[in-house]
């Protein structure tokens, strides 16, 4: 259990960053600058973390798939991005993707 504690702190540092990434405007604006390195840093020390209990290919499943659907929801909710069928049956697939993984890997996965 402590494992997916860990890849969920991973997760949403690095939504988190990678949304101060759009803030950032390129570098240019210093505090979310700061921000993308900090988060980024504490998302990949957390994700190093969960590896000592699960395993690669299913926490790198859900760390990225995970993390590109909550990243689409968040450019849509907050910078007005499309939202439409395809971006639909995109995170759909994701999350459907990263539920099949989890099924197959969830034997491996030892604590």
């Amino acid at each position: 259990m402590k494992g997916y504690l860990f890849l969920a702190i991973s997760i949403v540092c690095e939504v988190f960053a990678t949304t101060m990434l759009k803030l950032s405007e390129g570098f240019t604006v210093i505090g979310p600058s700061i921000a993308v390195a900090i988060g980024y840093g504490i998302s990949f020390y957390s994700l190093s973390l969960c590896l000592k209990t699960l395993p690669l290919s299913l926490a790198y499943a859900i760390w990225s798939g995970v993390g590109t659907a909550l990243t689409v929801v968040l450019g849509i909710v907050i910078w007005g991005d499309v939202f439409n069928l395809y971006t639909a049956l995109g995170i759909s697939f994701i999350i459907g993707g990263v539920f099949l993984l989890n099924q197959g890997n969830g034997h491996q996965v030892h604590e």
